[in-house]
């Protein structure tokens, strides 16, 4: 398997699909040091040098923001990475007789498909881990950040778990259809999620019946079932800013902590459930590509 995991690497680096994104993520870094530094600018301390508690909580709402900016977009580049690094992992190869020459040999089919999978999710927690530190690193540069390392971990195990989500349902549907067809299903399959998840998010601000909210948490909770990729994002974000616990300091429903609450983060049985997902994803794609005819 750590052949098949190597052999993926090479691949991708030959397809120069890293450096492509490597080359973006660096565009993407230069922007979002310049917006930081911008926002970071409106940092304000009391003239007798001291710092109040609405001093502090203006500064931490600039390095909220600012977490929120780079992340949002950063989530984008993770999950992109991952999708269109394994779409055509299974179809794609068999369409270009690939599979065949490989397969035949004395090499167990779950070994190439694991290996595969661990290749592309190796990579991909690696990028995101890099991408993850340097928006932190620059958010910390120029305004204040969460500094409890247990919140950090958190948020970053988050954060990398859209990762090993997608890219199981990347290879399952890749089994199942061809590589240009399972691209543009889990493109429009993300893009359901993140719409549902900003329903979500914008659904207490906006002006409905009670009828009609229950219904559009229930549109929005199906959605966030078939792809939990977003409501990840967002329990990265309650756990990375403590939202819970500065609800209690305080009011994050109003003002401009409004836009830091962005709805009501999943449950932990939803992370189990994600887990779940993932896990059931890799397995079915696993047993169908046992069965499979070359």
């Amino acid at each position: 398997m750590r052949i098949i995991a190597g052999m993926t690497w090479k691949e991708l680096l030959r397809k120069k699909v890293m450096l492509l994104t490597l080359l973006l993520t660096v565009v993407f870094l230069l922007a979002f040091w310049f917006v930081a530094q911008t926002i970071g600018k409106n940092d304000v301390f009391d003239g007798n040098g001291m710092i109040s508690f609405s001093t502090m909580i203006a500064r931490f709402t600039n390095g909220a923001f600012i977490l929120m900016l780079g992340f949002f977009f950063g989530s984008f580049v993770i999950a992109f990475l991952a999708i269109f690094s394994s779409f055509s992992a299974v179809s794609g190869e068999a369409e270009q007789g690939i599979m065949q020459a490989m397969l035949p040999r004395p090499l167990p089919r779950w070994k190439w498909y694991f290996g595969r999978w661990l290749g592309y999710v190796s990579l991909g927690v690696i990028y995101a881990g890099v991408l993850f530190a340097s928006i932190l690193l620059i958010t910390r540069y120029h305004a204040a950040i969460p500094q409890n390392p247990a919140a950090l971990l958190r948020a970053f195990l988050l954060f990398v778990s859209t990762v090993p989500l997608l890219v199981s349902l990347a290879m399952l549907g890749s089994g199942i259809f061809s590589a240009l067809g399972n691209g543009v299903l889990m493109t429009m399959l993300y893009g359901a999620g993140w719409l549902g998840g900003m329903l979500d998010k914008l659904s207490g601000s906006l002006r409905l019946e009670p009828d009609g909210l229950v219904m559009l948490h229930n549109l929005t909770g199906l959605i966030s079932m078939a792809m939990p990729a977003d409501s990840l994002q967002r329990r990265m974000t309650t756990e990375l800013l403590s939202i819970k616990e500065l609800s209690g300091i305080v009011d994050i429903t109003s003002g401009s902590f409004s836009m830091l609450s962005g709805g009501t983060g999943p449950s932990d049985t939803f992370i189990i459930y994600a887990i779940g997902y993932t896990l059931v994803a890799l397995l079915i794609g696993l047993y169908r590509f046992q069965r499979r005819d070359l």
